[in-house]
Formats: C-alpha cells, sequence, structure tokens
C-alpha cells in the first residue's frame, strides 16, 4: 500500500510540474503581450523556459516576438531593453518603428546574455519627413564603431553642407560636427546607465539606408 501511495504521489507531482511547464508560458506571454499593447499593435509572443518556474522569477530562456508597429519613446525603449536583463535569448522584430519624427523600417534587436544587436532601416521618404524643410542628411562612411553624415541646408536660395559624426562613447550615442573642436558642440542623442551602446554604423539599400548597433546592459 505503501508503495502504491507513493508511485500515486510521484505520479501526481509529475502532473503537477507538467500543467506547470505548459501555463506559466503561457500566463508569461499574456503579461507581455499587454505590456507590449500599450505601445503598440503586437502579432506574435513566444517565451521559453525550463523548468517554467523560473518565469516567477522573470527568468526566461527565450523570448521572440513581432509587432507591426510600436511608438514607445525613447525612454520607454530604453525600459524595453533594460527589461529584458534576465532573458537570455532574445529576437525582437518591429515592422514600423517610431522614435520621435523618425519611423525605423524593419526593424530588429537580439540579445545574447548581456549582449544586444540592433538593426533597422530608414527609407528616404521618411527620412524627409522627420527633417525639417530644405534639411538633408544621409550617412557617408561608417567605421571604428562610428558612422559619418554628410547633410546639407538650403536657405534663402543658398545650400550649405557639413558632417556629423554619430559616435558611441562611455555608453552614450552622441552626435558631434566633423570639424575641428568638434566634441565642444556635441550632443547626447541616447543616454541611459542601463543599455550601453559600444557602437554604430550603417549600410546601403535600394531606398535608403540601415543602421546598426551594438550596445551592451549593464550591471
Amino acid at each position: 500500500m505503501r508503495g502504491r501511495a507513493i508511485a500515486i504521489a510521484a505520479g501526481a507531482l509529475v502532473g503537477v510540474a507538467v500543467v506547470v511547464q505548459l501555463a506559466l508560458p503561457a500566463l508569461a506571454e499574456l503579461r507581455l503581450r499587454e505590456r507590449l499593447e500599450r505601445v503598440g499593435r503586437v502579432e506574435r509572443v513566444h517565451v521559453s523556459a525550463f523548468p517554467a518556474v523560473k518565469l516567477l522569477w522573470n527568468r526566461a530562456d527565450r523570448v521572440e516576438l513581432a509587432m507591426a508597429r510600436s511608438t514607445p519613446g525613447t525612454q520607454r525603449f530604453a525600459d524595453l531593453l533594460a527589461g529584458t536583463a534576465r532573458t537570455r535569448e532574445l529576437d525582437a522584430r518591429v515592422a514600423a518603428l517610431r522614435l520621435g519624427p523618425l519611423v525605423l523600417r524593419d526593424a530588429r534587436v537580439r540579445k545574447m546574455g548581456d549582449r544586444l544587436l540592433g538593426e533597422a532601416s530608414i527609407t528616404e521618404a521618411d527620412l524627409r519627413d522627420a527633417l525639417p524643410a530644405g534639411f538633408d542628411l544621409r550617412p557617408v562612411a561608417t567605421g571604428g564603431g562610428s558612422l559619418v553624415l554628410r547633410g546639407q541646408v538650403t536657405l534663402l536660395g543658398r545650400t550649405v553642407s557639413g558632417e556629423v559624426v554619430a559616435l558611441a562613447r562611455e555608453g552614450r550615442l552622441l552626435l558631434a560636427p566633423g570639424v575641428p573642436f568638434g566634441t565642444l558642440l556635441t550632443v547626447s542623442v541616447f543616454e541611459d546607465p542601463r543599455v550601453l551602446v559600444q557602437d554604430v554604423g550603417a549600410r546601403p539599400r535600394v531606398d535608403g539606408f540601415t543602421l546598426t548597433a551594438r550596445a551592451r546592459l549593464a550591471g
């Protein structure tokens, strides 16, 4: 009788473990979907963890998600990136990601451990819509962890051109004029102590260009 009771108890524990393994990822997916729907339209969310009980401590082995569009704002975007700290692997895709006035197409962020790799395309049309009238800006060189952009502005019939360098420094993404003493006029465009930018780059495409960036989660 005792052996039978032990067998029944063991079977019950196995059954509970199976239910937990199936139920917790589904609940985690629901919670994540609800959070993401505050900033856009979600198409797919998948969360995996073994054992699933680790999800109770917000830990996951892998998270995959796809969104049709998202408008998180820069601060919320940093919050979302930092929120992946306990996810070992991440593959997130957004068809149209709006950050400020700029729309990024086919945005993708991948994560392994504390390393982040991101890329997104910018079309010439979207760039024109984001810039003030008369302005033009496009990448002309990349290397050494920085990106050189050449811009021009036409005012009162006169066109003035110059270069701007986008670079990573001490975890920040900076823009500096491509002239001597340009660092004195440097502007920080992304700065968050939880997400440390390491380098940026770009590659051409038919209707624009694709930006790339590497970063690391701090802590």
